[in-house]
Formats: C-alpha cells, structure tokens, sequence
C-alpha cells in the first residue's frame, strides 16, 4: 500500500483511488468450501482490516461465486468504515457458478446488507455472456464496473485450456461497448483473463 500511495503521489494530476482487493476463498469459477454469511464476515474481515489500516481508499472483492460470500464481504467492510465493491462472476448463461440469477444476487445482498456496497461489479466473464444476465432491472441499476475476459470460453473450457485464449481485443471492444446503454451507471472498465494493454485500450475506445 504505501508503494501504492507513492506511485499515486508522484502524479498529482490523477484523481487516484487505491484499491485493496480480495479473492473469493476456494476456486472463482466453481462454488467449493460454501461459506456461511457470517463464516464469509469472519473469514474476509482479517485482510479487509489489513487493507484498512495501511490506508485502503476502497475494497473490492473479485470473481465471487454465490451471494453469502458477498454478503460476507460487505458487512465486514461496512463494519470496518471502507466502501466495498462486490463483483461476481457469470457463466456463459449470464448466471453465477451456483446457479443464481446475477440480478437475484445483486437484491439478495442488497437486502442483507441495506444496499451497503458502493455498487456491484462483474468480472472473468465475457461481455456476450453477461449479456445474458440482463433480465432483471436491479442488474442494469447497480452494476458500475466491468472487467471481462478476452476469451467467449466458458469457464470450464479456460479451465481445461492448453493456451491462453486472447481473443480478438478490436471485437471484444466492440462487444463490451454494446453493453454500455444497458449499464447506464459503469464507471469502472477493464480487462481480467486473456487481456493484456491492448484489450484494454480497445475497451476504453470502444466505450
């Protein structure tokens, strides 16, 4: 963090947040070791107090699998004083690896939580197949980033993949752009499996 903070301080220019992250606890793409709400609270509250005492403007927790992990997440930033951004991942069907609905998860923490999070993100998944998530209205509403895989593989397939897939970074710009009048409020873009500066400029020139 306070190399972080260093880097940050030498362009003054840039209105800079630093984020602390977290992984979700077991495997990010299938639902293994299910925690409890408040097994996830315990369990999470440990790094987020790490991340808070050594400065943390923001927590994110990344690829989350079923909603008591988020649950988890944001009570134990909200108790900590740190705004907390969840961010789930989808399969290829727009749906949690548990079976979810994305706009079902987003309401079930929402309402465990009074509407605690900052917003909601999705990640590792790809535009097409967040696509698919869009069925609820509190999906579009409470989504404020995205950060998407170069690859239309489902997880399973990167999973067995011999080579990383890149995709296409022009195309999947075009794509990820195509979601931009469905979530009118994403304020945060970029790339996770498979992208690189290239799928990333492509994201931000698309959009």
């Amino acid at each position: 963090m306070a190399f972080v903070r260093e880097v940050a301080a030498s362009r003054p220019a840039l209105a800079i947040i630093v984020e602390g992250v977290l992984g979700p606890r077991g495997d990010g793409y299938v639902v293994t070791a299910r925690m409890t709400v408040a097994e996830a609270e315990s369990y999470h509250s440990e790094q987020i107090a790490s991340l808070v005492d050594a400065g943390v403007d923001r927590i994110a927790a990344l690829t989350l699998t079923y909603p008591e992990e988020a649950i988890g997440v944001v009570r134990a930033a909200r108790a900590l004083g740190v705004p907390v951004v969840p961010s789930f991942t989808v399969e290829t069907d727009g749906r949690l690896p548990d079976g979810t609905s994305l706009g079902e998860a987003i309401e079930r923490v929402d309402a465990a939580t009074g509407a605690a999070a900052a917003y909601f993100m999705v990640n590792c998944a790809h535009p097409t197949h967040i696509s698919n998530a869009l069925g609820n209205p509190t999906t579009a509403d409470r989504i404020g980033g995205l950060r998407v895989n170069a690859s239309k593989q489902s997880h399973a397939e990167l999973d067995d993949a011999e080579e990383l897939d890149e995709g296409d970074p022009v195309v999947l710009g075009l794509d990820n752009a195509a979601l931009r009048t469905k979530f009118p409020r994403v304020q945060v873009l970029g790339g996770c499996c498979g992208t690189d500066a290239r799928h990333v400029a492509e994201i931000i020139a698309a959009w």
